[in-house]
């Protein structure tokens, strides 16, 4: 597996999963386009600062990005401690805007991969929102619409990691013409600066997750899978959600079935 000249933007890159994915992709050869709201020169040949919760710095930074790029790493993301409307722009409409505003400018044979999370494993129980959210033009209408599905801070990171997800499944061969795939990969707790956030905002439910798991896990067990389905070498991988999270979604399956 190498990216030997191979040019990747990646969000996100400024710490934690994405400033790993950044690092492992330079010691492939890649050409790293880093993107993020706090600045960075550690494994980025080229950095471009951008606010992804506001449409008019997205559709800046589509318009600096360089065109011909091999991959779009959708990595950055924020804690439900940021508060719901945050949340949903940067975590779902900002990523979606970013990505259709810019595959256009995507080499053909482009990968693009969405880091999602273990938060989304109940996304079938949401699909009303998931639908109703499609239908946001306007960043503005967030709270509205936060609001009307009850998205309160809590709830908003694992609502926008289930409708990324299915995003990324309906998105399975929306640019197979171009040879442009999408997937994604669902971490479990993953030890970042942003962790202590999540235990915070979700209580009871992640302490009860973390007994249960032998670790939480890195960005060196995330970063690499991420690198995976960028590469060549998952080419006929489409519209897959890969779950990197120490098996815990295999314990929760198993527990709801009555199977442990």
């Amino acid at each position: 597996m190498s990216f030997l000249g191979k040019k990747i933007v990646v969000t996100g890159c400024s710490s934690g999963i994405g400033a790993k994915t950044c690092e492992l992709l330079k010691q492939q050869g890649a050409i790293v386009i880093g993107v993020d709201r706090n600045t960075t020169s550690l494994n980025v040949d080229e950095f471009f600062q951008a606010d992804l919760s506001d449409p008019r710095s997205i559709d800046a930074l589509i318009a600096a990005l360089p065109a011909g790029t091999d991959g779009l790493l959708n990595v950055a993301g924020l804690p439900p401690t940021s508060g719901a409307v945050s949340v949903v722009r940067v975590n779902l409409l900002g990523l979606k805007r970013l990505t259709l505003g810019y595959v256009d400018k995507l080499a053909d044979g482009a990968a693009i991969v969405n880091v999602a999370s273990l938060a989304a494993l109940g996304w079938q129980d949401a699909i009303p929102a998931i639908k109703a959210v499609d239908k946001i033009t306007n960043f503005e209408d967030t709270e509205t619409f936060c609001n009307k599905h009850n998205i309160d801070d809590a709830r908003s990171y694992f609502f926008t990691k289930e409708a990324l997800v299915v995003w990324t499944m309906q998105n399975r061969w929306t640019w197979r013409n171009r040879g442009i795939r999408m997937n994604c990969v669902s971490p479990g707790p993953v030890e970042t600066p942003i962790l202590k956030d999540f235990l915070e905002t979700l209580g009871e439910r992640a302490a009860e997750d973390m007994k249960v798991m032998d670790r939480a896990g890195t960005p060196e067990d995330i970063a690499p899978v991420i690198i995976f389905l960028a590469s060549g070498d998952s080419a006929w991988i489409r519209g897959t959600n890969i779950a990197c999270d120490g098996g815990m979604f295999n314990h929760v399956q198993c527990a709801m079935n009555d199977l442990l």
